[in-house]
């Protein structure tokens, strides 16, 4: 149910511009905001959170799910850019565990970026126990060792390499990520002793699945930076997801389709410096 309240209302009318599906119209006189279409209501809570007499009445948002914002409190633009320039790709890991409120911090951090059409259907796995981290990485080493070893093949590989020059480097690297789990028992680089697993999946199949889950893993990456706790993408785990689908859900129980992952842990150092990327391409238009 959504209703304005006319003795709170301000007719600033505020919640008729933020409405991405139209649900509010001004009356003809332009003396009140009203509901129309309630239906087609999306429960973004934009009406919710731009009213500030607290007008706007929707069940989904009671009020103690409406929080107030101490704007003096936030980010400056430039503590941003120091946070986004400052975050890395760090594989070194130490032992120690993630605290409990970090992870729950970046949970919450992941959960609450954007999805299409606020359906909200992004769905994690926190995994810590070392038997499931081996599984992954057995499940990924698993999937690309066979192309691996196609590759490698005397009478294939001078091809391959003429040919692919730049993805028979990939062939090169498994090969000795593969020899140095299987002979040492180390895992030089799949999860590179990261001792949690953030997976970002969906049950329900939407047209955003992948999108969604790739700007909640974006907002968990900046939330685990600013906690000081190391991360990198699973880009050889999502892959391999991907090649042998349904597989690592089911190694995992996660019911889904799993379409991206963080490996985290807390870092044997911080890195000093930020360094400045290649030079911005960009069009204006």
């Amino acid at each position: 149910m959504i209703a304005i309240n006319p003795d709170n209302c301000t007719r600033c009318f505020r919640c008729v511009k933020v409405c991405p599906t139209r649900i509010f119209s001004i009356s003809e006189d332009k003396s009140f905001a009203k509901v129309e279409n309630e239906q087609r209501c999306v429960g973004c809570g934009h009406c919710v959170a731009t009213c500030a007499s607290n007008a706007v009445i929707h069940t989904t948002f009671p009020p103690e799910k409406i929080h107030a914002i101490d704007i003096s409190k936030c980010a400056t633009p430039e503590q941003t850019l120091l946070l986004i320039r400052k975050r890395r790709s760090n594989r070194t890991f130490s032992s120690n565990p993630i605290p409990k409120e970090f992870s729950s911090q970046i949970l919450e951090a992941s959960h609450r970026a954007p999805t299409a059409m606020n359906l909200q259907l992004v769905e994690f796995t926190w995994v810590s126990d070392p038997e499931k981290l081996k599984a992954i990485i057995e499940f990924t080493l698993g999937a690309y060792m066979p192309i691996v070893k196609i590759a490698d093949f005397p009478l294939i590989r001078p091809i391959f390499k003429r040919c692919f020059p730049k993805l028979y480097k990939y062939v090169s690297m498994f090969r000795t990520f593969d020899r140095n789990y299987r002979e040492k028992g180390k895992d030089t680089g799949i999860l590179r002793g990261a001792t949690s697993v953030l997976l970002i999946h969906t049950s329900k199949p939407s047209n955003f699945d992948s999108e969604d889950c790739q700007l909640a893993y974006q907002n968990a990456s900046l939330m685990a930076e600013s906690l000081g706790v190391s991360q990198f993408y699973t880009g050889f785990v999502i892959r391999a997801v991907k090649k042998k689908r349904q597989k690592l859900e089911k190694i995992l129980g996660i019911n889904g389709i799993i379409h991206a992952g963080m490996a985290l842990g807390m870092p044997l150092f911080q890195y000093p410096n930020y360094i400045d990327r290649k030079d911005i391409r960009v069009n204006y238009l």
